[in-house]
């Protein structure tokens, strides 16, 4: 076995470890097989807006996708019943938390080149568990 398939080994074998969701090898078969973690973040990141585009059919992305997609008054996607201001909250959050990975992820890697965007493979650990989080919480939307 030659050095680059141990390590893709490796780092899939982590994140099997983590339980994360099957969306992340899903998307990222083909990179987590050569252990690229530009790439495996990249596509991991791209797989958010894809799952909501599937879930609401909307055709936005990013930003514009995830604030329609979790609107407060007229939501195509509930990850509670909004009933109080600790639901609307999460709500929030959990759209929020969305953004964020759009922020931080998927448009860095979109435009940087990719010696420029330096990641470790404990910090593509890390952004994959948050995105195996994101998918956990699509699991049980209320529609």
């Amino acid at each position: 076995m030659s050095e680059a398939e141990e390590r893709a080994n490796r780092f899939k074998h982590k994140l099997e470890t983590r339980n994360v969701h099957r969306f992340i090898f899903d998307y990222c078969k083909a990179e987590l097989l050569v252990e690229n973690y530009f790439h495996s973040v990249f596509e991991a990141a791209k797989s958010i807006a894809d799952r909501v585009r599937d879930i609401t059919g909307l055709q936005n992305d990013g930003n514009a996708l995830v604030e329609t997609a979790f609107s407060t008054t007229t939501p195509l996607i509930k990850i509670n019943e909004l009933q109080n201001d600790s639901d609307r909250s999460e709500h929030i959050g959990l759209c929020n938390l969305m953004k964020g990975i759009f922020g931080l992820i998927r448009n860095p890697t979109a435009h940087e080149p990719k010696i420029k965007f330096i990641i470790t493979e404990e910090e593509a650990l890390d952004v994959m568990g948050t995105i195996s989080y994101i998918h956990k919480r699509l699991d049980k939307i209320i529609i």
